[in-house]
């Protein structure tokens, strides 16, 4: 039975996500850092696993037990499991605050819009990959929020630009990635650069070509970044004006200083 974007089991499956992420958010807020880390790590490695032999699986006839190319880890989502698994295995703090800053972003805007722009085999396929699909992306948002929420690690404006940094070099990487792994028969379309990831969406669409689309779709990625970074941001026009005005009081009082040694 096909199950279209939006309709009852999609909803419903919302629904379910949206609930579970409200109650993860409030269990992981008690957890340390290197604990949360360490129990992502297990959910995007059991996540990783199910997906790989199920795919395998259902392609045999055609791929005869290797995993699609479609299938491989480079989407947005995926790759955050290479992230966490450094964050786990490593104590590299500043390799961590490089890789945190954007994961912030990265893992809330991009698990909520796989959540509600899901997939097709997430929607249509078995309950198993149905699961694995929905309750990995619900713990990367559930990730994310105790990024934002967390006393532990205080964001600044470094951090939005290292952000920007980091995403440039994945959409690069992204555009080679697809180009070596399409071989005319198989088009991949890892972190959906090249083209939407559903047909018919509003804004994210190829209606007028390719150039139109992703440059809509980096403004918005761009947006998405930027809105969570605002508080940063903010923070830093405040501490940078509040600096002029300080600098403008001192050199006033030097002037005034020098005026009354002059008049001795």
């Amino acid at each position: 039975m096909e199950h279209a974007l939006f309709g009852t089991k999609h909803l419903i499956l919302i629904a379910i996500s949206a609930l579970l992420i409200v109650v993860g958010a409030i269990f992981a807020k008690k957890l340390p850092f290197k604990q949360l880390c360490k129990l992502m790590f297990i959910v995007g490695v059991v996540s990783e696993i199910i997906k790989i032999f199920y795919y395998i699986q259902a392609n045999e006839d055609t791929h005869h037990g290797v995993l699609p190319k479609s299938d491989l880890p480079f989407h947005l989502c995926s790759i955050q499991i290479i992230f966490i698994a450094i964050l786990t295995l490593t104590s590299n703090e500043k390799l961590h605050r490089f890789l945190l800053s954007f994961m912030r972003p990265s893992c809330l805007f991009g698990g909520i819009a796989a959540i509600l722009i899901a997939t097709h085999s997430s929607r249509n396929g078995s309950w198993l990959i149905t699961s694995q699909y929905f309750l990995y992306h619900v713990a990367l948002v559930i990730f994310a929020l105790w990024l934002y929420t967390s006393k532990e690690i205080r964001f600044e404006l470094k951090d939005y630009f290292n952000c920007l940094k980091f995403l440039l070099v994945l959409l690069f990487f992204s555009i080679y990635i697809n180009g070596m792994l399409s071989d005319g028969t198989t088009t991949t379309n890892f972190m959906y650069v090249v083209a939407p990831p559903q047909d018919g969406l509003p804004f994210l669409n190829d209606d007028k070509g390719w150039l139109s689309y992703i440059l809509r779709y980096a403004s918005l990625i761009l947006f998405c970044i930027t809105i969570s970074y605002i508080a940063p941001i903010i923070r830093a026009i405040k501490a940078k004006r509040s600096g002029c005005a300080a600098s403008a009081l001192a050199v006033a009082d030097a002037e005034q200083a020098s005026v009354e040694r002059s008049e001795r």
